[in-house]
């Protein structure tokens, strides 16, 4: 049976000023599975990831043309609250970048800037997504001590509890695990597989034996185009379209 889907897009363009990055884009993002953005540098993917939560409005001179939904509703609507949706559409970067506070209140900080003033609910909180993100056992006798102190893995992982912790439907990654070492990449890909029980992820990733290990589905972009899209297991073992397997089997990229 297939999932419902929870976030998609339809024919949806994007320029930077005249240059058109994305070119009618059709793709589907279904709950609590995990997709993989896969495809050369330059080829739209971050591009695309960034549309879902409208970070790219923050540049002067885009615009959009067509469609993304989040549970049917527009997100480019006129009337669409875009802080609302950013809390309902989380976001974790290629490199850490936690804030120079203490561990607590990394992961509170999302929770305060919407308003939430209780303590017990914001300690509460916070204590839960250390716990989804899998870090609450390395830190919870220093929770009070700078985020910056902690490794680079276990600051990915912090920025992960701080994105969680506003109870997002919907978690972006852009290549979260490319500035860690194998034994912290290993720990993030772990951790994106309890997630998807609970979360909808869509993962930008260079990395195809990562898009492999994490994703349900994976979709190849290429010259801002999105060229196929399917199970992860048809996509690795039986493209439809021949640039997808030039690219996977490394001909090209």
């Amino acid at each position: 049976m297939q999932p419902s889907t929870k976030c998609a897009s339809a024919d949806l363009n994007f320029y930077y000023s005249d240059f058109h990055a994305l070119h009618a884009i059709n793709l589907e993002f279904y709950t609590n599975q995990v997709t993989a953005l896969i495809g050369p540098s330059g080829c739209g993917k971050s591009t695309f990831l960034r549309c879902i939560n409208r970070m790219n409005d923050l540049i002067p001179g885009i615009r959009v043309v067509g469609k993304i939904t989040l549970d049917g509703d527009d997100i480019y609507h006129p009337k669409e609250d875009v802080v609302s949706l950013r809390r309902r559409v989380g976001m974790v970067f290629q490199k850490p970048n936690p804030f120079p506070k203490t561990i607590f209140e990394n992961v509170a900080y999302g929770l305060r800037i919407n308003g939430v003033k209780d303590k017990e609910l914001i300690a509460q909180r916070v204590e839960e997504s250390l716990q989804l993100a899998a870090l609450l056992d390395e830190v919870k006798d220093r929770i009070h001590e700078s985020a910056l102190g902690l490794s680079g893995g276990q600051q990915q992982r912090l920025c992960i509890a701080r994105a969680l912790a506003v109870e997002p439907e919907v978690l972006l990654m852009d290549e979260p695990a490319s500035a860690l070492d194998p034994i912290a990449t290993q720990k993030i890909e772990e951790l994106i597989h309890t997630l998807k029980k609970r979360f909808t992820i869509i993962i930008v990733t260079h990395n195809m034996q990562q898009a492999a290990r994490v994703s349900d589905r994976t979709a190849f972009f290429y010259m801002g185009k999105l060229v196929e899209v399917n199970e992860t297991g048809r996509i690795f073992t039986k493209p439809s379209q021949k640039q997808t397997e030039e690219y996977i089997t490394g001909r090209f990229g």
